[in-house]
């Protein structure tokens, strides 16, 4: 765990209490990859490097208690010692140091016994009455019920079906990404019955999530938006989340199963009377004339003498495939063309997911949410595509490959190469080998950066960059990563 002067002189830091709220913050509140991430830790002055704690009532409570606790330790470890040497016995000194030293492990420690305790015994029996009732709410519920499962694009898929569909039904969606069971129950819980579409997104983390999720919310209708590596290190296997994400079939009719099949990886799982949705169209729908630019994604869907010409802030050819399924959906739940077309005009870039905006003459294209290798690979096709004077690409890498990281690594930096920037700035972390090989591989001849602190990039970015320049910048790097 530690390494150097420094990082020993940071376990007695004043800061140290509120480092350790931040690393149960920033995980949630998950005890194993907590302790995952603090005997990993190398210096704890750098744990809360980009970030800070966000000081909510259960932070507050939680460094005052760890803070309590040091000094009631270090109050106890005194006594100990002058009840030893009252008392001439031998020794004391050794164990009263050792009491006092030890403070930073023991409260590390002891920090999560609360949770385990509160989550034992409060919150999950809670949790699970709540998800019990939530299934009958689900149930009962006359509307249209869609899921929303896959490896990427989950969020974006249903916030899509919500902006278009609300401009001709009754919509409401989980909220943000809140995609587990005990979400899925508090938004049942808000439901007035009245709503005629309900969609609702499946997180997957481990397997059989997916299928639990299909039980409890009784979907008639499921959109898979893709598969990839992702969350390798419950499923060990891309194959393993394929299946459990592919689960979501056996609870709706397969006509309403609706797969990306510019996803490579879903083939294996298709089956004949899946709805395949692509670039090229959706349902019957044929998509053409597809222009993209900085300013959106316009195309023309055409079926059966009916054209919709579509106009969408979202930027990229990789978005032309959801579009268009949720624009040919709609017009199956009855929505009209004009309704169809007000609806994609109002769909826009999500937060850190493919946003454009200008900066001192260039353009950002920020996609640092949650990275794959397929995201990867649809915004360096479009860097390539979009001209510029200068282009310039920015990554930390992805996480959460597992076993397949390197390989996945190697792509990537297979991929940049082959969309050909004139800068790449790779943030160093625990991949940046392997996407360097990668670059090596497919013969990169542009300016390699290494940059090994990413906050005074990101800072200094406004002085980094020219009039003309294009930059994307993909995926983000949470602290608890090497």
């Amino acid at each position: 765990m530690m390494n150097g002067v420094r990082g020993l002189a940071s376990l007695y830091s004043w800061r140290y209490p509120a480092t350790l709220v931040y690393m149960l913050q920033s995980t949630e509140y998950h005890v194993g990859p907590y302790l995952r991430w603090y005997w990993h830790t190398q210096n704890f002055a750098r744990v809360a490097h980009r970030r800070s704690l966000d000081r909510t009532r259960a932070a507050r409570l939680l460094l005052w208690a760890v803070r309590v606790g040091i000094v009631l330790q270090l109050v106890a470890a005194v006594g100990l010692a002058w009840l030893w040497r009252r008392h001439h016995l031998t020794g004391g000194w050794e164990f009263a140091l050792a009491a006092a030293v030890s403070y930073p492990v023991v409260w590390a420690h002891l920090v999560v016994v609360p949770l385990v305790l509160g989550r034992l015994i409060i919150v999950r029996p809670r949790e699970a009455l709540l998800v019990r009732r939530s299934e009958s709410l689900f149930q009962k519920h006359p509307g249209i019920k869609i899921a929303v499962a896959g490896s990427y694009g989950k969020t974006s898929m249903k916030e899509l079906l919500q902006t278009i569909l609300s401009q001709g039904k009754s919509v409401a969606a989980t909220p943000a990404n809140k995609n587990v069971s005990v979400s899925h129950a508090r938004f049942a819980r808000n439901l007035t019955g009245q709503e005629e579409v309900l969609i609702i997104e499946y997180g997957e983390g481990a397997p059989g999530d997916v299928a639990r999720f299909a039980r409890i919310t009784h979907p008639t209708h499921a959109v898979i938006t893709g598969l990839a590596p992702a969350h390798l290190d419950q499923y060990k296997t891309v194959e393993a989340a394929g299946q459990d994400i592919f689960s979501v079939a056996q609870f709706v009719p397969h006509k309403q199963v609706y797969v990306n099949a510019e996803s490579t990886l879903t083939e294996p799982f298709m089956h004949a009377d899946f709805q395949p949705y692509n670039s090229k169209g959706a349902l019957g729908w044929k998509a053409s004339h597809v222009r993209v630019g900085l300013d959106g994604t316009r195309f023309t869907l055409k079926r059966r003498g009916k054209t919709m010409q579509l106009h969408s802030a979202l930027i990229g050819e990789h978005h032309v495939g959801p579009l268009s399924l949720a624009a040919a959906l709609a017009y199956q739940l009855g929505l009209s063309i004009q309704q169809i077309e007000t609806g994609v005009g109002l769909t826009a870039p999500f937060e850190h997911r493919m946003q454009p905006y200008a900066m001192g003459g260039a353009w950002i294209v920020d996609d640092t949410y949650n990275g794959n290798i397929e995201g990867i690979r649809a915004g360096l096709q479009l860097l390539k595509d979009i001209p510029a004077k200068r282009k310039i690409y920015v990554t930390p890498g992805l996480v959460d490959q597992g076993a397949q990281t390197a390989a996945v690594h190697h792509t990537m930096g297979e991929l940049i190469a082959h969309a050909q920037p004139d800068i790449v700035v790779l943030m160093q972390h625990s991949v940046t080998p392997d996407i360097q090989a990668g670059l090596r591989a497919a013969g990169f001849k542009g300016q390699l950066l290494i940059e090994p602190d990413p906050l005074n990039f990101y800072t200094n970015l406004p002085l980094f960059v020219a009039a003309g320049d294009l930059v994307l910048m993909q995926n983000d790097w949470p602290d608890n990563y090497a």
